[in-house]
C-alpha cells in the first residue's frame, strides 16, 4: 500500500484531500506557498452532492453556522435603475433549503482545523522540481530541502505549478471563456445586507456582493475580451488600466468602483477560464480540483468540484493498493459529474453576465414580465449528478 503523499496546495482541494488521506491511513505532507491559510474572501457555494463531502467530514454543522445566506440579486438597467429583484437561488438553481453560500476564507479555516495535527504543513515554500523515479518521487522544494515521497498530488488551483512541471505548459489545457475579471473589496457605502447588486451593458458588468452589515463589501468588474490580456498578468497597475479604460461609463457606481479599484490592496485580477486534460495523473502525480478539472467561476462549482474530487481521489487510493488503478479509478469515477459541471459555463452569456445586446434584452424582459429565465434545471442536475460512493465499507 503507497503511504506518504505530498500534496501542493493548501486552499481547498488540498486540505480536503489531506483529510481523507489522513482518515485512509496515509502519511500527508501539505505544502503551501503562502505563509498561512488564506482567510477571507468572496463567498463560495457548497451544493449537490459537495454537501454529502462535508456532511461526513462534520463540517456541515459549522458551515451552517457560517452561512452568508445572500437573499436577493437585483438587477439593474443601464442607467442604475432596478429591473427586478429576485430570490438568489432562483438566480443560480441552488437549493436555499439545503446548499451553503460561505466565505472561502471561511472553509478553507474549517479544512485546515481538520488536519492541523494529524499533517504536515509546509507554508512559504512549494514545489521546486519533481523527478518521478518509477518507484517514488523525488522533491527539491524551492527552500532547499529534498525529500521522497510515495505520490504526490497537484492541487496548486487552476494555474498549477504541479501541473507545469510535469504536463507542461498550461496552453494546450487552458480552455479560455472570453471574459476577464477584477475583484477587489471597497467600504460598504451603498446600505446594502446579504445581497447582491449587478449592472450590464453587453459584454460588460458590474456587480457589489454585501454580506454582514458593518464589513466591506465586494466589488467585481467583468467584461469580454477576444484574447486574454496576459501582459497584464504580473503588472498591476497594468490591470487597474486595462480595466478602468474598459469601464468609461459615467452611469450607476462605475466610477466609483473604478476608483475603489485604482486604489484597492487585495485587487483579483484573473481570466474566465477552463482546464480540460486528457487525463489527471502522470505516473506517480496527479492532479486535484481546479489544477485537473477548474469548471471557471461561471459555472459556481469549483469548490464543490474540488471538494468531491478530494473525496474520490483518497478513497479510489485507499482502495486500491497499486496508484495506477487507483489514479484511473478517480477518473472512471468522477469525469463525467465534472464534464457536466464545466458544461454550466458555456461561451454564451448568462443571467449574469450577458454578452450580446440581444441576450441582455431578452433578459430583462424576462425579469420585467416575471417570466421565467433561462433554465437553472440543468444546473441542478449536475450538482447532484454523482451519487458518492462510500470508501470506509470498501
Amino acid at each position: 500500500m503507497t503511504r506518504s503523499v505530498l500534496v501542493s496546495g493548501a486552499s481547498i482541494a488540498g486540505p480536503a484531500l489531506a483529510y481523507w488521506l489522513d482518515r485512509h491511513g496515509f502519511d500527508v505532507t501539505v505544502v503551501e506557498k503562502a505563509p498561512a491559510v488564506r482567510g477571507g474572501g468572496y463567498a463560495i457555494d457548497i451544493r449537490g452532492t459537495a454537501l454529502g463531502v462535508v456532511e461526513r467530514m462534520g463540517l456541515l454543522p459549522e458551515l451552517r453556522r457560517a452561512h452568508v445566506d445572500t437573499r436577493r440579486i437585483t438587477f439593474l438597467d443601464t442607467e442604475g435603475a432596478p429591473i427586478a429583484a429576485l430570490e438568489t437561488d432562483v438566480v443560480v438553481g441552488s437549493d436555499a433549503r439545503h446548499d451553503l453560500e460561505v466565505r472561502r476564507g471561511d472553509l478553507a479555516a474549517g479544512l485546515y482545523r481538520l488536519t492541523r495535527d494529524p499533517v504536515e504543513y509546509l507554508f512559504d515554500d512549494s514545489i521546486a522540481t519533481l523527478d518521478d523515479r518509477g518507484d517514488h518521487v523525488d522533491v527539491t522544494f524551492r527552500g532547499g530541502a529534498r525529500r521522497r515521497f510515495d505520490l504526490v498530488i497537484g492541487a496548486d488551483g487552476l494555474h498549477s505549478h504541479t501541473r507545469g512541471l510535469v504536463f507542461g505548459p498550461e496552453q494546450p489545457f487552458h480552455r479560455y471563456l472570453g471574459r476577464a475579471f477584477a475583484g477587489f473589496t471597497l467600504p460598504n457605502d451603498f446600505a446594502l445586507e446579504r445581497e447582491a447588486v449587478v449592472w450590464n451593458v453587453p459584454d460588460r458588468g458590474a456587480a457589489l456582493y454585501a454580506y454582514e452589515p458593518g464589513e466591506r463589501i465586494h466589488g467585481f468588474l467583468f467584461f469580454g475580451r477576444a484574447e486574454p490580456p496576459f501582459d497584464a498578468f504580473r503588472d498591476p497597475r497594468a490591470q487597474r488600466d486595462l480595466v478602468a479604460a474598459t469601464f468609461p461609463d459615467r452611469r450607476w457606481e462605475i466610477p466609483r468602483l473604478v476608483a475603489a479599484l485604482r486604489e484597492a490592496d487585495d485587487l483579483f485580477f484573473d481570466i474566465v477560464s477552463q482546464i480540460h486534460l486528457p487525463t489527471w495523473s502522470k505516473g506517480r502525480v496527479a492532479l486535484a480540483g481546479d489544477a485537473a478539472h477548474a469548471p471557471s467561476f461561471l459555472s459556481g462549482q469549483g469548490s464543490s468540484l474540488s471538494l468531491v474530487g478530494a473525496y474520490v481521489l483518497a478513497g479510489e487510493l485507499a482502495t486500491h493498493a497499486d496508484h495506477t488503478a487507483a489514479f484511473s479509478a478517480y477518473e472512471k469515477t468522477l469525469r463525467e459529474f465534472v464534464t457536466l459541471n464545466q458544461a454550466l459555463a458555456g461561451t454564451g452569456g448568462t443571467v449574469v453576465t450577458p454578452r450580446t445586446q440581444q441576450e441582455l434584452d431578452a433578459r430583462d424582459r424576462a425579469l420585467r414580465d416575471r417570466t421565467a429565465l433561462p433554465s437553472e434545471e440543468r444546473g441542478r442536475a449536475a450538482y447532484n449528478a454523482l451519487v458518492l460512493p462510500d470508501y470506509d465499507r470498501t
